[in-house]
């Protein structure tokens, strides 16, 4: 029962990363209804970013949480607002635009392949005085670059929470995830509020990326990690739902972590995606999603 404990705790701490990693592709898809297929690319953007910047300078890792995600958010803004904005002006009477899809396959394709090319394909960690450091609840070891990364996970989620209802960006992101068309006869502009929700949705990528480089390896292809786990963590929360993508993210970890000690870890993949697809069946909403746009 303790080793079940042990592996349950490590499960909620490394879940609330994950559900940090979809935090942000939640936000783009319940704004711009479209799914980002680029998402684990600029996940990986944001490690790189965090790696050479603490290498570089030297520098705490948890300083970098206040220079890479403001960068990173500009990253996101202009390319929204260069590569995915034109096809969404022309196909501005659909829905979901399914070319916006293929654009960012396309800059998933050129952000992995531009990382290969710049950096290698060898894998690179941050060591630092806080890599290996744990501390212990009653007989319980805990983490502490995970520990933090869960606290920064929940601190990011109740933010970016009262962001979306207490600001007046917020609320424009809110009534164009609700009807663009109505937004835009309110006198929003929907083409801005696409390039905020996806610089804040990279910004986030970006807040993941400085938690993860303590303890986790990055390397060009790591995205694709860390963006299934997303997309599944998305869909079980409900598509656009901020707590369902922290909720997911912890119930993700915890099977992740907690049936790895009894089989291997193939059959804990099959068991997710077995989840996964009993949830959709029941549910296919999610646990926080509704039928009707968020």
């Amino acid at each position: 029962m303790t080793a079940v404990i042990q592996a349950t705790l490590g499960g909620i701490m490394m879940g609330a990363m994950y559900g940090l990693t979809a935090l942000g592709l939640t936000l783009i898809f319940g704004v711009m209804k479209v799914v980002n297929f680029a998402h684990g690319s600029l996940l990986m953007v944001g490690m790189f970013s965090a790696y050479w910047l603490i290498k570089l300078t030297g520098i705490h890792p948890y300083l970098a949480l206040v220079i890479v995600p403001p960068v990173l958010f500009v990253f996101g803004y202009y390319l929204q607002d260069v590569v995915i904005k034109p096809v969404f002006k022309a196909e501005r009477q659909v829905r979901e635009p399914l070319t916006v899809i293929i654009v960012t396959t396309g800059v998933w394709y050129v952000l992995d392949n531009l990382a290969l090319m710049l950096f290698g394909a060898e894998y690179r960690t941050v060591r630092t005085a806080i890599s290996n450091k744990s501390f212990a609840l009653g007989q319980y070891i805990i983490s502490v670059p995970k520990f933090s990364g869960f606290v920064v996970a929940v601190l990011t989620a109740v933010g970016l929470a009262l962001f979306m209802r207490k600001t007046k960006i917020g609320m424009a992101l809110r009534a164009t995830s609700l009807d663009r068309e109505a937004a835009n006869l309110m006198g929003i502009d929907q083409y801005k509020v696409y390039n905020i929700a996806f610089g804040l949705g990279t910004a986030i990528a970006g807040i993941a990326g400085c938690v993860l480089i303590p303890f986790y390896y990055v390397y060009p292809s790591f995205g694709v990690v860390f963006d299934i786990r997303a997309f599944i963590i998305v869909v079980l929360g409900g598509l656009g739902s901020i707590p369902g993508a922290l909720l997911g993210g912890l119930v993700i970890g915890v099977i992740e972590s907690v049936f790895s000690q009894f089989m291997a870890s193939t059959w804990t993949e099959a068991i997710i995606y077995a989840i996964f697809l009993v949830i959709l069946f029941v549910k296919p909403s999610g646990f926080f999603g509704h039928k009707q746009d968020w």
